[in-house]
């Protein structure tokens, strides 16, 4: 599948209780990656939730993303993202097989996304582009490294880190493939409104 649009991230706490219906709404609102992302170490409520997203994201036509657990995907037969400390791409790669979508968190370092694409990588993520509620701090990334990017990142390239429906078009106009949204998604008083902003994001890849 081509990797372009809005790439759907959950946060355990923002979603508790609340898992299935919000991502269903942004599924339906038109996100393409979906990535499950829960630290905790509940490894039977993890499968669980992890199979039924897998569920949902074939039935809209997406892609499930495992965070950090590598066994997780490859028994789930989904994708994996890796961050700078979460283990070797190359070998995610071997495990996972030559057709799964694999990223690598590239933070703000060119490098770091030529080492991602030798080793495999399916797409690089950059960022904090804007503060961001789950990794608060000072931003460290800007377009300038997205223009840099053309020509020696020869992969899809997705921004992550406070993105909002205001500040997303800038990043997709210096070369952005993907956006990676979990609070300017998910924070949201019903999946109504989740689905709303999922169109709205997902709007912005294919301007009439």
């Amino acid at each position: 599948m081509k990797l372009r649009g809005l790439y759907a991230i959950t946060d355990s706490q923002l979603l508790e209780g609340r898992l299935l219906p919000y991502v269903e709404a942004a599924l339906k609102g038109g996100a393409k990656l979906l990535q499950y992302r829960d630290k905790s170490t509940d490894e039977a409520r993890r499968l669980r939730e992890a199979e039924a997203l897998r569920e949902l994201c074939n039935r809209y036509g997406a892609s499930l993303i495992i965070n950090d657990d590598a066994e997780l995907a490859a028994r789930l037969g989904v994708g994996l993202h890796l961050g700078q400390s979460d283990g070797s791409l190359s070998v995610a790669r071997a495990l996972l097989g030559r057709q799964a979508i694999i990223g690598g968190t590239c933070h703000a370092q060119l490098e770091l996304a030529e080492a991602a694409a030798k080793e495999g990588a399916s797409y690089v993520a950059f960022g904090r582009f804007f503060n961001s509620n789950t990794k608060p701090g000072a931003p460290s990334a800007d377009v300038a490294l997205l223009d840099a990017s053309k020509g020696r990142i020869n992969l899809p390239i997705v921004a992550i880190g406070g993105v909002t429906q205001d500040n997303a078009p800038a990043l997709i106009a210096h070369g952005a493939s993907m956006v990676a949204v979990i609070h300017g998604l998910f924070a949201a008083d019903s999946a109504a409104d989740v689905e709303r902003r999922a169109h709205a994001f997902s709007a912005l890849f294919n301007p009439k």
